[in-house]
């Protein structure tokens, strides 16, 4: 018999922290609700760069799951979702758990894109899931060796930054232009740091394909080594597609502008999991996904209209350093520097602040 809730919350991404929060002022009251994590953290990802260059610590960068669920009158359940069946509205976990909800909110996030591999010996670290990411890159730091980033947005930018002192050498790779959606200039910026570190950036070429110790370009060689931190854009999960759930052409879960799934109108989708037009997959729109997303899951139990998500046109992108700066963008403007820095340690340390039981009380 499949336990069964109101409201089942998958994943912990930062739009269900989001909603935990403003739960926990504003309680539901007299409804069953659950968040599903496989973790007891919710790892910030903002902060992740900082921690790597040892700005901060493990503690400073997560929130602790358990006490937020109790603040905002939620169950917390540890488990890995491996089934989700849309049209009988119940997920089934690794151990074979069923849970049951009313109503469904998918906020797992995604993978990185992996490159094919042909008898590699190469260790590919993934970026997410951020527990297991950080616990290989400490294992590497034992035993320091040359390290390839795949991955040219914003995050691979930032890990190259910031581990470049870890390791004999590193480079770069990405398919196209380096940061691409961002402002030339930031892109500009961000060439100076990276090669005045000593980072090989590799434009406009796709590394796809590991054989033996060498990361492949279609047939030509392009880098040897051992080890591959895979910082790519989101790839699907593999229960997606089996879920019932109506998904794009690249295979991500379709969410309209009140975040529910067109098939499914029971099942909310945010974060990256989400294709929501004209919404970029990243931590600033998840968490403005996570407003609209508490306000709508109240909504279901007051007969109100839900309310619309409004993707804004721009957002500020502080992208660290690796030494106490960062680099900005808002819209067309860039710059760098210290304050920079200072800047976005304080709306990352507040974010945490914000979302830490203590703040709650």
């Amino acid at each position: 018999m499949a336990a069964a809730f109101d409201i089942l919350l998958l994943g912990a991404g930062h739009a269900h922290v989001v909603v935990l929060r403003q739960w926990a002022a504003h309680s539901i009251k007299a409804r069953r609700i659950a968040l599903l994590s496989p973790s007891p953290y919710a790892w910030y990802s903002g902060m992740l760069p900082g921690l790597l260059a040892g700005h901060y610590r493990p503690e400073q960068c997560r929130i602790h799951l358990p006490p937020l669920c109790r603040a905002a009158g939620v169950e917390f359940i540890q488990g890995t979702l491996d089934i989700l069946e849309a049209d009988r509205k119940r997920v089934r976990l690794t151990d074979e758990t069923w849970l049951q909800g009313q109503w469904l909110s998918v906020n797992t996030g995604s993978i990185p894109r992996l490159p094919e591999c042909q008898r590699s010996s190469i260790e590919i670290c993934p970026v997410k899931p951020f527990a297991d990411f950080l616990l290989t890159v400490e294992r590497w730091q034992k035993n320091p060796e040359p390290v390839a980033i795949i991955g040219g947005g914003a995050a691979g930018v930032e890990l190259a930054l910031a581990l470049v002192h870890q390791t004999p050498s590193l480079a770069l790779f990405c398919g196209g232009t380096l940061l691409r959606g961002h402002p030339p200039s930031l892109r500009t910026r961000a060439l100076r740091h990276l090669r005045q570190r000593g980072i090989q950036v590799h434009e406009h070429c796709t590394a796809d394909t590991l054989a033996g110790d060498k990361l492949m370009s279609g047939k030509q060689a392009v880098w040897q080594g051992n080890r591959v931190i895979m910082a790519t854009g989101p790839a699907p999960l593999a229960w997606w597609q089996s879920s019932g759930l109506q998904c794009d052409r690249q295979g991500f879960i379709q969410s309209s502008a009140t975040l529910q799934s067109p098939s499914h109108p029971h099942v909310f989708v945010t974060g990256d999991c989400a294709a929501i037009p004209n919404t970029p997959k990243n931590g600033v729109y998840a968490v403005r996904q996570g407003e609209v997303l508490a306000n709508n899951l109240k909504r279901l139990f007051t007969r109100q209209p839900l309310v619309r998500f409004k993707p804004a046109t721009s957002a500020l992108a502080l992208l660290a350093d690796g030494q106490g700066g960062a680099l900005m963008s808002w819209g067309p403007l860039t710059g760098e520097g210290r304050w920079a820095g200072r800047w976005k340690d304080f709306l990352d340390r507040r974010f945490i602040r914000h979302h830490s039981v203590d703040e709650l009380i």
